[in-house]
């Protein structure tokens, strides 16, 4: 387990405390907020800052703004949703290179308990590079420094591993939990340990398979990944999804799964369509009649009745990636399937980030689950058994 100091090994009380959140939230045309639990997230570190009398610098990038200031890319409706969600007014620092002495001045006018939102980080292009004159401007605002944007955890940029190397600094709660509870999955998990995998590509996952096949006990492939290791059985799919560069490197996980006694489990059957279209005429047909003029879009009820079964039995689960397109309503039977099987299993449930976590959502599942991680990259890499550069540079208990 990582042994790194948490906000409460530090004492806030009257310190100017910067804190790292991950606020890149989905907004429509209009500039609203579509989904705001990356901000809701946040509040409990926000919250113990202001209830233990500390001054909350609190600082995110949102979108891509390459470096420059872009109005489009301003957090003003963020400090706005974020003043609802406190119920108290976050001042927000309006500064196109972020920090100036502007925002030093309010920040200097700052008293206990308040919270000031700083402009998007990748206004200046230094935030990426994590350069450190950047580092040096933004720790002159505080005294402490606590992480708790996991979303960007995989990233060494300025405002995370520059910023911890110039001030004392902690994970905050969001940051600690995913580190417990995805920690304790990857290192010591209660058996048996069943992963989930989905999503489009073989290629974005190989870390990952290759990790969880030294450390779990089921391994259920869905998802657009799986067409690949079904062609590399020789069954034919179709316009389905598939990466013929790919083809032996699935043969060799297929069999390094068996020399490890990992049940490595694929659809048996899938439902076709026509076209990649909600509209598009769609059945339901076992891998061994895949139609060559058609492409798999979602697991058939089959699937879904044998992986709920192994979930159902399972003691922790972890899932990343949905099991079809399901964006469409009409292919996203398999996903929702999922998430139910998840939220009815007894095990420990977590759902590593991006789509998953969107999948989760929109069933209204998302209370039943243990863990949802805020961060996609960064819940895969994790999965990989890499070192995040945002948590190795938080200072160690």
């Amino acid at each position: 387990m990582l042994n790194k100091k948490s906000i409460e090994d530090l004492n806030v009380s009257g310190k100017r405390v910067l804190v790292r959140c991950d606020f890149n939230v989905p907004m429509n045309d209009k500039g609203e907020i579509t989904d705001d639990r990356r901000i809701r997230s946040a509040l409990p570190t926000i919250e113990y800052i202001m209830k233990n009398g500390g001054k909350a610098i609190v600082m995110s990038h949102f979108g891509r703004p390459k470096g420059e200031p872009n109005p489009k890319y301003t957090l003003e409706p963020i400090a706005k949703r974020l003043s609802e969600l406190l119920n108290k007014e976050v001042i927000f620092a309006k500064d196109d290179v972020v920090v100036s002495d502007k925002t030093k001045e309010i920040v200097d006018n700052m008293k206990e308990s308040d919270v000031v939102l700083l402009e998007n980080t990748r206004f200046r292009k230094e935030e990426e590079k994590n350069g450190e004159e950047f580092a040096k401007q933004l720790a002159s605002l505080g005294e402490l420094f606590v992480n708790d944007a996991f979303g960007t955890a995989h990233r060494a940029h300025a405002s995370n591993v520059g910023l911890s190397s110039q001030l004392p600094s902690a994970s905050g709660y969001l940051v600690k939990k995913e580190i417990e509870v995805m920690g304790k999955a990857m290192s010591n998990p209660e058996r048996p340990f069943v992963a989930i995998l989905g999503g489009a590509k073989v290629s974005d996952k190989i870390g990952v398979i290759e990790n969880f096949l030294d450390k779990v006990d089921s391994l259920l492939i869905g998802g657009g990944m799986a067409y690949t290791f079904l062609k590399a059985q020789g069954l034919e799919i179709g316009k389905s999804l598939v990466e013929d560069d790919k083809l032996d490197l699935a043969k060799e996980l297929i069999q390094k799964a068996k020399e490890k006694n990992v049940n490595l489990i694929l659809p048996v059957d899938i439902v076709v369509a026509s076209e990649f279209n909600n509209e598009a005429q769609f059945k339901t047909v076992s891998i061994d009649n895949i139609p060559e003029d058609m492409m798999g879009l979602d697991i058939g009820e089959k699937t879904i009745e044998g992986f709920s079964k192994v979930i159902k039995e399972a003691k922790t689960i972890l899932w990343n990636g949905p099991m079809g397109v399901f964006e469409m309503p009409n292919f996203a039977k398999g996903t929702n399937a999922i998430a139910k099987a998840m939220s009815e299993a007894e095990g420990i449930t977590i759902v590593g980030g991006g789509d998953s976590a969107a999948a989760v959502e929109q069933t209204g599942l998302d209370s039943k689950m243990t863990h949802i991680s805020t961060g996609g990259g960064a819940s895969l890499e994790f999965f990989e058994g890499k070192i995040l550069p945002g948590i190795a540079a938080i200072d160690n208990k």
